[in-house]
C-alpha cells in the first residue's frame, strides 16, 4: 500500500535543486537506509491492539443484542395478548370526574410524557447502534486494509465497502445495514403512543406492538451483521487511534513509508513529495479528505429541503386551510412554539388507509423517503467528526505532553466537543423529526383504529433551523486550517507512517537533525525543539547524500 510519488511545486527551491536530483538518483540507497532504520527501531510488536477496547465493544454488541431481544419479546407478548392491532396500555388514567381544565391539563402530561419516552428510546436506539457501528466500522477498516485499500483511519462505514458482494462489509450488507439503520430510528418513533378509552373514559401511554417488533429484528440484525464482519476478517487493532492502526500496518508489512516526505502533508500527495520548507498554516479537513466535502455538501442539501418542506406545507395549508384535516389557525409568533400546542396548531394531515399489512409498509415507506435523508446525513457527519479528532491528536505531538499513541474510544466521545456535540444531536435531530413528521396512531380500547400522519409547520421550521446551526458548525469545523508548521495528516495512515519515524507510546514532533542543505524532522519519545522555518526539510540522511563536485 505505498503511496507514489512525483515531484510538486513546493519541491522547487533554488538552494537545493542539484542535491534534489542527487536524491532522486540515490533513492534506492536512501530507501534502504530508511527501512533498515525503520526496522531496527519500530517492529517490536509494540503498538496496541486494544484487548480491552474489543472486551467493551463486544459487551456493548451483547447490550445492543440483549435490548433487541427484549423488543421482540415484549413485542410477542403485546401481539399474543391484543391482537396483531393491539397496543399494551401499562397505566390508564381515569378523567370520568375531571373538569374541562383537568382534562386539558391532563391531556398536555400524558403528550409530555409520551414525547420524553420517545426522546428516551431514541436515546437507546442511539447507543444500540453507535455500538454496533464501532464494531462494523473496525472489521470494514481491516478488509480494506486486507485488500491494500485503506487510505484513512476513519471512512464512511455504510457507504464505503470491501471487494465481493457477499462479503459482510460488501455493498450488499451495507446498504441492508443502512435501511435497517432508517428502520430503527422510524420505528423509535411509532413505539409509544396515546389510548384514548371513551368508554371507560380513560387516558394513558400505550406501547404498539408491530413497531416494536420491527425495531427488535432491526437492530438484531445489525448486530448479526457486525459479528459476521469480525468473523471474516483478521483484526490488527481493535484501537480507533490512527497511530497504532498505522503502526500495525507498517510491523505487519501492508504499508511501506516513503522516504523524502518528514515535511509533506497529507494533501500533497497527488501532486508528489521531496524537499519541502515548513508552511506556517496546514490546509483545512475540507480540501485534505474528499468525502469531507462531500458530507458538507450533503448537509446542505437536507438543510434546504427541510426548509423547502416547510414551504410547501404553508403553501399547501394556505391553500386548504379550512377543508378536511387542515386546521383554519394560522403560523403566528403568537401560536409558535417548540412542543405541538395541542389547542392551536398549525399543520396539514392525512389518514393511511386502514391498519392492515398494506398500510404498515406504506408508513414505513413514508418514513423512511422522509427520515431517511437524515439518518444517512448524520451517520456522514461521523466522518468529520472523527477525522478532525483524529487531526487533533496528532497535533498532540508537538504541546507540552506529547502525543499518547492509545486512545478509549468511550473518553473519546466524551472528552471530544465535536464527537460529544454529534452524540447528542442524533437523538436530538431524530426526536425533533418526529416532533414535525407525527405520525398518530388512533387508538380506543387498546386497538388501533387507524394513522394519521401530520406536518407540523412550526416543528419543521424548528427542525431546519436546528440542521442549519448543525451544518454551519460542522462546515466551520470542517474548513478551518490548523496553524504551525507540523503536516496535517487527518489521519490518513501513508501520511502518518511517512512523518513518525521513532514509535513510542508518547511522541513528540519537531526538529531532529541539522544537515546541508536538507534538515531532519520527525518524531521521538522525548521533547524536540520547534522546526527551523527557514530551513529545508526531506528526512534522515538526505543531506549525506549530496554528490561531492
Amino acid at each position: 500500500m505505498t503511496v507514489s510519488s512525483n515531484p510538486t511545486d513546493e519541491s522547487s527551491h533554488p538552494s537545493g535543486l542539484l542535491a534534489y536530483d542527487a536524491l532522486q538518483n540515490y533513492q534506492d540507497f536512501d530507501s534502504m537506509m530508511s527501512d533498515a532504520k525503520f526496522t531496527a527501531d519500530t517492529r517490536t510488536e509494540f503498538y496496541d491492539r486494544s484487548l480491552t477496547v474489543r472486551n467493551c465493544a463486544l459487551v456493548g454488541v451483547a447490550c445492543s443484542g440483549i435490548f433487541s431481544c427484549s423488543c421482540i419479546v415484549g413485542s410477542i407478548v403485546i401481539l399474543a395478548k391484543h391482537g396483531i392491532y393491539g397496543v399494551a396500555v401499562p397505566n390508564l388514567i381515569n378523567l370520568e370526574t375531571a373538569t374541562l381544565s383537568q382534562l386539558q391539563s391532563q391531556s398536555s402530561r400524558l403528550f409530555l410524557q409520551r414525547e420524553i419516552l420517545t426522546l428516551a428510546l431514541d436515546l437507546i436506539v442511539t447507543l444500540c447502534t453507535e455500538s454496533i457501528g464501532f464494531v462494523h466500522g473496525i472489521s470494514l477498516r481491516s478488509a480494506l486494509a486486507s485488500e491494500s485499500r485503506l487510505r484513512f483511519n476513519t471512512n464512511l462505514r455504510l457507504l464505503t465497502a470491501a471487494r465481493r458482494w457477499y462479503n459482510p462489509n460488501g455493498a450488499l450488507l451495507n446498504g441492508i445495514s443502512a435501511v435497517l439503520l432508517i428502520i430503527s430510528y422510524s420505528s423509535a418513533s411509532l413505539v409509544v403512543c396515546l389510548d384514548d378509552q371513551y368508554i371507560l373514559s380513560a387516558e394513558g401511554i400505550a406501547i404498539a406492538g408491530l413497531p416494536l417488533l420491527i425495531l427488535g429484528v432491526a437492530l438484531l440484525l445489525q448486530v448479526m451483521i457486525s459479528l459476521s464482519g469480525i468473523r471474516a476478517v483478521k483484526i490488527l487493532t481493535w484501537s480507533s487511534s490512527p497511530f497504532d492502526l498505522t503502526a500495525a500496518l507498517v510491523h505487519h508489512t501492508q504499508l511501506t513509508p516513503v522516504t523524502l516526505r518528514c515535511m509533506r502533508r497529507v494533501s500533497d500527495l497527488d501532486t508528489g513529495g521531496g524537499p519541502a520548507k515548513p508552511p506556517e498554516t496546514q490546509p483545512s479537513a475540507w480540501h485534505a479528505h474528499p468525502s469531507i466535502r462531500k458530507v458538507i455538501i450533503s448537509l446542505w442539501v437536507i438543510v434546504a429541503a427541510c426548509a423547502g418542506w416547510a414551504a410547501l406545507v404553508m403553501y399547501i395549508w394556505g391553500k386548504y386551510a379550512g377543508k378536511g384535516f387542515i386546521p383554519p389557525d394560522a403560523l403566528t409568533i403568537q401560536t409558535w412554539s417548540f412542543l405541538p400546542n395541542t389547542l392551536v396548531t398549525n399543520y396539514i394531515g392525512y389518514d393511511m388507509p386502514g391498519v392492515n399489512l398494506q398500510a404498515w409498509i406504506l408508513l414505513y415507506l413514508n418514513m423512511a423517503v422522509v427520515q431517511g435523508p437524515l439518518t444517512l446525513g448524520l451517520h456522514c457527519s461521523e466522518l468529520i467528526a472523527n477525522v478532525i479528532r483524529d487531526e487533533r491528536q496528532w497535533r498532540c505531538a508537538t504541546g507540552r505532553k506529547g502525543l499518547r499513541t492509545a486512545t478509549n474510544p468511550l473518553k473519546m466521545i466524551f472528552t471530544h466537543p465535536i464527537c460529544l456535540i454529534l452524540f447528542v444531536a442524533k437523538p436530538f435531530l431524530h426526536w425533533m423529526f418526529g416532533l414535525s413528521f407525527a405520525v398518530s396512531p388512533g387508538v380506543n380500547e387498546g386497538q388501533l383504529l387507524g394513522f394519521s400522519v401530520i406536518m407540523l409547520t412550526a416543528q419543521i421550521w424548528n427542525l431546519c433551523i436546528a440542521l442549519f446551526i448543525f451544518a454551519c458548525f460542522f462546515t466551520f469545523v470542517a474548513l478551518r486550517r490548523p496553524r504551525g508548521p507540523q503536516p496535517a495528516a487527518y489521519g490518513h495512515v501513508q501520511t502518518l507512517a511517512n512523518l513518525v519515524d521513532e514509535w513510542s507510546p508518547v511522541m513528540w514532533w519537531g526538529h531532529k537533525e541539522d544537515g546541508i542543505p536538507y534538515c531532519h524532522a520527525g518524531t521521538s519519545d522525548h521533547p524536540l525543539p520547534d522546526v527551523k522555518m527557514d530551513c529545508v526539510y526531506a528526512g534522515s540522511g538526505a543531506g549525506s547524500l549530496v554528490p561531492v563536485s
